[in-house]
């Protein structure tokens, strides 16, 4: 896929791995729409990557809220005319034991990781369909396949995200809308920086970006990474369910 010129509207763009798919994509002279929840974070972003030949729009959204979603994206459109691809990133995590459990945790959970993307995707939807063109990009994660202790909320989060993406992948394909589906194992983010676990092969994000951005480029409908996470994650999905539990449980936080 040719990325030079394109609209491209990035969220969760102030830090992590939607950070570095901002850096990158100012290499293809893109107009940029960098959206987060820290505006002065992202003014930085594009004050850093001005001198690439890019154009950028920033925006402060939280993409749990629909009106500012929808309010987002409509300024994107006067501005750059258009939105072509849509890289929506925004991502929560929450780790907290069961004599813990508060719906609220469950509320912030959902509402940036499920309801974030069904936002986007109901702004987009409109301007994608009515050209036949577009790409949505949805990062969920290789924890989409099973439900890990203290993860619960985190995992049926992404796994919602995973089985939305599919399903719109599905249905968009008669109107020339791709949808891709991007699946990390673990990344150094300011979210797993809160992790007080082993996170087998982790990687650094702009590692994850490039990986990111050459699935984009080649339109690859589910881009997941690193490999040795990748077959992990489908040996526990196969594993039977009394073996799981057996492992799970004896798992030390």
């Amino acid at each position: 896929m040719e990325i030079s010129g394109k609209t491209v509207l990035i969220t969760g763009a102030s830090s992590g791995i939607g950070y570095s798919l901002a850096k990158l994509f100012a290499t293809e002279k893109c107009n940029l729409a960098l959206l987060s929840r820290r505006k002065e974070v992202l003014d930085g972003v594009a004050a850093e990557l001005k001198n690439t030949g890019s154009n950028f729009l920033t925006i402060k959204c939280d993409v749990s809220n629909r009106q500012g979603v929808l309010d987002a994206t409509e300024n994107i459109i006067k501005e750059f005319g258009e939105i072509n691809i849509a890289v929506l990133n925004s991502g929560v995590g929450g780790r907290e034991k069961v004599k813990n459990f508060n719906s609220a945790v469950a509320e912030n959970i959902f509402g940036v990781n499920v309801l974030g993307m069904v936002y986007c995707i109901e702004a987009l939807l409109p301007g994608f369909i009515g050209k036949k063109s577009g790409l949505i990009v949805g990062v969920s994660s290789l924890a989409d396949g099973r439900g890990f202790p203290e993860n619960g909320l985190y995992c049926a989060s992404k796994a919602a995200a995973t089985k939305l993406l599919e399903s719109f992948r599905v249905e968009l394909k008669k109107y020339n809308v791709k949808v891709l589906t991007v699946k990390p194992g673990f990344v150094k983010t300011p979210m797993t920086a809160k992790n007080n676990f082993k996170m087998p092969f982790l990687m650094g994000p702009d590692k994850a970006a490039r990986i990111i951005m050459n699935g984009i480029k080649r339109e690859k409908r589910i881009i997941q990474f690193p490999v040795p996470t990748v077959l992990g994650a489908k040996f526990l999905k196969v594993m039977p369910e009394f073996l799981f539990e057996f492992i799970a449980a004896r798992v030390k936080s």
